[in-house]
């Protein structure tokens, strides 16, 4: 059962909730959040990004840790991985997808984190 379009969850008065391709930032440097799945996958292809994870970190013989591997950041300590299993892993756990699409100065940002939002120590 796909979630794509669940609601995030959790309090974010400082981040701008994006639901569909379409949306965009405010302006640069604007902290974004989303779990849509055509908006984390368009952000990460746009850089080129692979769905991987931290191997060791596996669950019953589910993906562990999420991560993107970055060209050029070296993510050889990362295990790539299908964006099935990476956003069955991203629903099963209710994360949240928080993230920026530019940097203040205009420039693209790599920034992301995964957030959940059940967590009191996050």
């Amino acid at each position: 059962m796909s979630q794509q379009n669940r609601p995030v969850r959790g309090d974010h008065p400082y981040e701008q909730e994006i639901t569909s391709t379409d949306e965009h930032e405010e302006r640069a440097g604007r902290s974004l959040i989303t779990t849509d799945h055509d908006v984390i996958r368009q952000w990460a292809e746009e850089r080129q990004a692979r769905p991987s994870t931290v191997p060791g970190t596996e669950h019953d013989g589910r993906a562990g840790v999420l991560r993107f591997d970055f060209p050029g950041y070296g993510g050889g300590d990362l295990e790539e991985i299908s964006w099935d299993d990476w956003f069955r892993t991203f629903d099963e756990r209710g994360l949240n997808f928080i993230y920026q699409e530019h940097r203040k100065d205009g420039k693209p940002s790599n920034f992301f984190r995964l957030e959940n939002p059940d967590r009191e120590d996050a």
